[in-house]
């Protein structure tokens, strides 16, 4: 079965560069993977639509290259969604709007295999995965085993128990998401008020300390050094809708001023 560099790269504490796509055209990820320059490229399943052959064809394109495929699901139907990413080569998956120590032990058993040690819920599923005579395997055990699992801490209830969430058994990384957290407490729109901003330090510098991988969304370079100061090293730099965005708007500007100066 196939190796899963990101799980490889956290083992030896390396760290990490991925980006993120809504787009699911298998195209827009072999050109990811044509750069070199990505350990990871995750699918926001959360916002964009897609279908069972959709998450299939993704994890194809991204196999021909040495990336990981991860995926960032809803809290809704967070089992099925994520055994049928898992079973489609999905070797990654974020899981958004936690609220609690259970919610979040629910996701690392949604992942992990039914077996008597590992107490998860993953059973044996002839998917793409484990074709051919994978399922069920000591090796297909040892997969769902090295499936990432990552978890947003992105509500107020999070952040009040996260030291116990970083406690929990099989949480691999985590990922801070200002904006849910500013709209839980009150506060839309506040992501980067100096109250968000002091909570962001504090859930990034107890991950640190408690030796849990902590990722930061950046959409610039420049903004990593930031994070570098508090310790993190994976990022996950901007998103094919805001790049497009960005590129367009610059230069589409530009062009229609040396137009009218014509």
């Amino acid at each position: 079965m196939r190796a899963n560099h990101f799980r490889e790269l956290l083992e030896v504490g390396k760290p990490t560069l991925g980006t993120r796509v809504n787009a699911v055209w298998p195209s827009v990820i072999e050109v990811l993977g044509h750069t070199g320059m990505f350990d990871y490229v995750e699918f926001l399943s959360e916002y964009a639509p897609f279908d069972l052959h959709d998450l299939d064809n993704f994890c194809r394109a991204a196999e021909l290259f040495d990336m990981t495929a991860i995926i960032k699901i809803e809290q809704e139907p967070r089992t099925s969604l994520a055994q049928r990413a898992i079973g489609a080569g999905f070797q990654g998956v974020l899981f958004s709007d936690c609220r609690s120590v259970e919610e979040v032990r629910q996701c690392v058993c949604i992942v992990r295999p039914e077996t008597p040690e590992d107490g998860g819920i993953n059973g044996v599923e002839v998917r793409r995965m484990t074709y051919m005579g994978h399922a069920g395997t000591p090796e297909y055990v040892q997969a769902l085993h090295d499936v990432i699992v990552m978890v947003m801490i992105e509500k107020r209830q999070a952040v009040e128990q996260l030291e116990e969430i970083l406690s929990v058994e099989g949480v691999d990384m985590i990922q801070w998401g200002p904006s849910d957290y500013s709209m839980s407490i009150g506060r839309a729109g506040g992501r980067a008020s100096p109250e968000v901003k002091a909570v962001e330090r504090q859930v990034f510098e107890t991950a640190r300390r408690m030796g849990i991988p902590a990722r930061a969304e950046i959409a610039s370079v420049d903004q990593a050094r930031y994070y570098l100061d508090l310790g993190v090293r994976h990022f996950c730099l901007g998103t094919d809708l805001s790049i497009l965005y960005e590129w367009w708007k610059a230069n589409g500007d530009t062009l229609r001023r040396v137009v009218a100066d014509a």
